[in-house]
């Protein structure tokens, strides 16, 4: 069922020519059929080859000339950094004056990412659990449909995505490749290690390019499907999600995502107008959606995918000594 309604959203989005429709399309409907209570799990595996197919993709856009630029990647980092640190005590301090949370559960929602991490300390701290849990899902949600919408208005970017990137990759190089990364994610879901078979996937897809031993683009009909798996992946999240609660959250989350979306546009703009980046490549690499999503959203628009996975991994690992350091334990 959440395929042939995720493939509806994503027909839909196309049709109206919205933003990066393949993943924007089966999010919102995806979305809208788990609220209405009908069943929108995502099988496992499914949900692995997706993350793994988007890893690859990644990995088909590194080359010498993207590793070349990486010494001037610190002084991104470090404007990142401070960017979080605004969008994590900026929008707790929100929701704490026009929301009335209390302490932990304001800052734990408010936190930019990392939403595992961030659900597991909210089942240990004295925090309201389903109010982080539906803010966040509903935060990750507004970013998925405002960046792609963003970036539109902000640059002449095809976001159809229905053009190939180029020559696509050799059936058996693109097999073995996939066979590799799904090795690697077991071997890296093992030590726990988050998005790990995205990363697994950019990984074996990185060194395959980077060596000329794989060469050629992720073809559409591996791309797009997991694009749109990614999109029902983020509408499932509100399977079981009482409309109550949505009512209770939803502002909370798009002030959050708003608050999100407008240091993500002043850093980048810094940081583009000090080192030259690419606004897209640094719109993409600071906004602090799900992993995943921002890799497939790195893929649809041609950004640097070292330098979009690089700022994510930061931004995970950055967060993982912030907000146990601001949050009161018992």
């Amino acid at each position: 069922m959440p395929l042939l309604i995720g493939g509806v959203g994503a027909f839909m989005a196309w049709m109206l020519a919205i933003p990066a429709p393949f993943l924007t399309g089966p999010a919102a409907m995806v979305t809208l059929a788990s609220l209405m209570g009908v069943q929108t799990d995502i099988p496992v595996p499914l949900r692995d080859s997706c993350f793994t197919a988007i890893g690859l993709g990644m990995g088909a856009g590194v080359t010498p000339e993207v590793l070349a630029s990486a010494a001037r990647w610190p002084l991104s980092l470090f404007v990142l950094s401070a960017a979080l640190g605004v969008i994590f005590f900026g929008g707790a301090k929100l929701l704490q004056r026009f929301y009335s949370l209390d302490r932990n559960t304001a800052r734990l929602s408010a936190a930019p990412g990392h939403l595992s991490y961030v659900l597991s300390l909210s089942t240990v701290i004295r925090a309201d659990v389903a109010v982080v849990t539906v803010i966040q899902a509903l935060r990750v949600l507004f970013l998925t449909l405002l960046v792609p919408a963003v970036v539109s208005v902000i640059s002449d970017v095809d976001l159809g995505m229905t053009q190939s990137p180029g020559a696509p990759i050799s059936l058996i190089a693109l097999g073995l490749t996939a066979v590799l990364a799904v090795g690697l994610g077991l071997i890296l879901k093992r030590l726990h290690i988050p998005a790990s078979y995205l990363l697994a996937g950019m990984i074996c897809s990185t060194i395959g390019h980077g060596s000329g031993l794989t060469p050629g683009a992720i073809p559409l009909w591996v791309s797009l499907p997991s694009f749109a798996i990614m999109g029902m992946l983020i509408g499932a999240r509100f399977s079981g999600v009482t409309m109550d609660l949505i009512r209770r959250a939803f502002g909370a989350a798009f002030v959050l995502a708003v608050l999100a979306l407008f240091v993500t546009v002043l850093a980048a703009m810094i940081v583009s107008a000090s080192l030259g980046f690419s606004m897209i490549d640094l719109l993409i690499a600071f906004a602090p959606g799900g992993l995943e999503t921002m890799a497939a959203l790195a893929i649809m628009l041609d950004a640097d995918p070292a330098f979009v996975a690089l700022h994510h991994v930061y931004r995970i690992v950055f967060l993982t000594f912030l907000v146990p350091a601001f949050v009161t334990w018992d």
